[in-house]
């Protein structure tokens, strides 16, 4: 990629070894990166997020009131929509690394995003692709048909295609403005870091106030018209940096590395690994050029007792020829370590997708619930449902400066960690704040329902505060903030050097299966309970949602139990390294 013409001495100084520009010549940095381009990247993720939760936060509704779907199914299509952008994140990031680089894959599934979300804003105008609105007095409404349905999946799936791949690359391309060799523009990436989540939670907050208002009082085709507009706003803006950027090489998934360990271990599976780790193949055995670059980028792991199946990947078989560039017959010790090292993460990787199961009943159910509940302030002003979800960011910004200012210092000095709290303690103390959203859910709920009782069966409005539903946003949106920041942290810290792209695609993974295992859960409790004592009627005032609340209770705890064992047995990548008298490259402080 590097071009052939000649530098000046100058340029040669001022150029950053790893990066280069448009047009493939050493990146100078005098002319490249910084702050510019990282506001441009900025730009674009502000605009993502702003249009995927401005769809996500209110498609319950529309799926409900407009498409005339029932309350369980609905839900699932909303928790399925999530679940499969968040998904798409691993394809975004495979496809990323490996074939097209970060900034083509943001261009491209921005103009893809782009693509479903201007479909959706068609299929609001045109009368054709919505049902007939409901007769007054009428009970009974004719849902959305095959055809209808068939443009509002295309459209949800094309939008979650697009937010998956940009969502994948968006904070790696803006840490490449950076260069981490150089102490200033080091400092500089780790404010971008904050800048990026303070975009995010300012788009989120005009997704569900100021879009939601939108949607509810002039119409879902202006709603989704802006949420169209802003990602081709934000997609211009990051083309317009293009000559600026600063590009790196691709480096491969880390995907691959798993699977190429695995398929050495199984095709070796009928050799027993040797008693002395020493006689393994590891990087020290790569010779040449290839070589000692592969001994820069890894740093050399100890070997560990646990998982030898895997160690057979290392295997030196001296009946078959040595082909060290076919990392599918054999792969380096240290590759397999740092195999081992992802294993050992899948436990509290496991035991935070409850977490998000939990998470996702404040995009559905809860906004049913308020639907159905007093939203006035005032005389004339209504809350729209969804904006509920306003105490949901709004606490989740409360309680990161809240952390960092009261409990972390307090914690410093009973625990005597520089850090306040370890990774896994904060997603413990997240987890242990869900198991009381659900707790505080079905206690709002049994309360709702007994106003329900008292002033009769009321099939659209119940005169109970919609205040009474903060208490469980609150609780998941405090319960948010110290799993988000857990988890990140641990991700980050315990992913191996090599392996650091994964990281993301295992934290984003936990956030989409949460929304599937809802959609399961939701689908299993529908069935069983049937329709003459349904739990998630499409009428909640004759359902019995509490219990589908209990039930989260009771799996949040059983799982809160199993996360605790695991995170008792778990040995930070710091100091298992440390026991081996081996220094950790590029480490932060003490998490343990």
């Amino acid at each position: 990629m590097a071009s052939s013409l000649p530098q000046t001495k100058h340029e040669a100084s001022d150029t950053i070894p790893d990066a280069w520009d448009y047009k493939g010549r050493p990146a100078l940095r005098s002319s490249s990166g910084g702050w510019v381009t990282a506001a441009m990247i900025l730009a674009v993720e502000g605009c993502e997020r702003l249009t995927t939760l401005g769809i996500a936060v209110n498609l319950l509704t529309y799926l409900t009131r407009t498409m005339h779907l029932g309350n369980a199914t609905s839900a699932n299509t909303v928790t399925n929509f999530l679940g499969t952008s968040f998904m798409l994140c691993l394809l975004g990031g495979f496809i990323a690394d490996t074939y097209l680089g970060r900034y083509l894959t943001i261009g491209i599934f921005a103009a893809v995003q782009a693509t479903g979300v201007t479909i959706l804003t068609i299929s609001t105008i045109i009368p054709s692709l919505q049902p007939p609105k409901c007769e007054a007095g009428s009970r009974s409404c004719i849902p959305a048909s095959d055809k209808q349905m068939l443009v509002l999946y295309t459209a949800l799936y094309l939008t979650a295609l697009g937010t998956g791949g940009l969502k994948s690359s968006v904070s790696g391309f803006g840490s490449d403005q950076f260069d981490e060799s150089d102490p200033k523009e080091k400092k500089q990436m780790i404010k971008f870091f904050n800048w990026f989540f303070f975009f995010i939670s300012i788009g989120a907050l005009l997704a569900v106030t100021v879009l939601v208002y939108i949607q509810d009082h002039l119409g879902r085709e202006w709603g989704y018209g802006i949420c169209a507009c802003a990602i081709l706003v934000g997609l211009t803006v990051f083309l317009s940096g293009t000559k600026r950027y600063r590009f790196k090489k691709l480096v491969g998934s880390p995907l691959t590395q798993i699977a190429s360990v695995l398929v050495a271990a199984w095709r070796k599976r009928h050799l027993q690994p040797p008693s002395d780790p020493s006689l393994l193949f590891d990087v020290d055995d790569v010779a040449g050029e290839d070589g000692e670059s592969k001994k820069k980028k890894k740093q050399k792991l100890p070997h560990s007792k646990e998982f030898r199946f895997l160690d057979k990947a290392a295997i030196k078989d001296p009946n078959v020829p040595m082909d060290v560039s076919n990392k599918w017959c054999i792969s380096t010790l240290t590759d397999v370590e740092e195999v081992k090292l992802v294993i050992r993460m899948l436990p509290t990787w496991a035991t935070t997708v409850m977490f998000w199961t939990v998470y996702a009943q404040m995009t559905t159910f809860s906004v049913s619930q308020a639907t159905t509940m007093d939203r006035r302030i005032g005389k004339s002003f209504e809350i729209p449902a969804a904006s509920l979800t306003v105490f949901f960011v709004a606490t989740i910004l409360l309680t990161v400066p809240v952390y960092d200012r009261i409990i972390a210092p307090i914690c410093k000095k009973l625990l005597k960690n520089p850090q306040g709290l370890s990774p896994l303690q904060r997603i413990g103390v997240g987890l242990f704040l869900s198991i009381f959203a659900m707790v505080a859910a079905a206690l709002t709920e049994i309360k709702r329902l007994r106003f329900v009782q008292s002033h009769g069966q009321t099939p659209h409005h119940v005169p109970l505060s919609v205040f009474w539903l903060v208490p469980q946003f609150f609780l998941v949106g405090s319960g948010e903030a110290f799993t988000y920041m857990g988890q990140l942290d641990f991700f980050l810290r315990e992913c191996p050097k090599g392996m650091k792209t994964i990281s993301t695609g295992l934290f984003l993974s936990t956030l989409s299966l949460g929304f599937f295992v809802s959609s399961i859960l939701v689908s299993i409790v529908h069935k069983v309970t049937g329709e003459k004592k349904p739990w998630l009627a499409d009428n909640l005032n004759q359902g019995r949602l509490y219990n589908f609340y209990w039930l989260l209770t009771i799996l949040s705890i059983l799982n809160m139990v199993v996360f605790l064992v695991c995170s008792r047995k778990y040995v930070y990548k710091e100091k298992r390294l440390a026991d081996e008298g081996i220094e950790l490259e590029d480490s932060g402080p003490s998490c343990h």
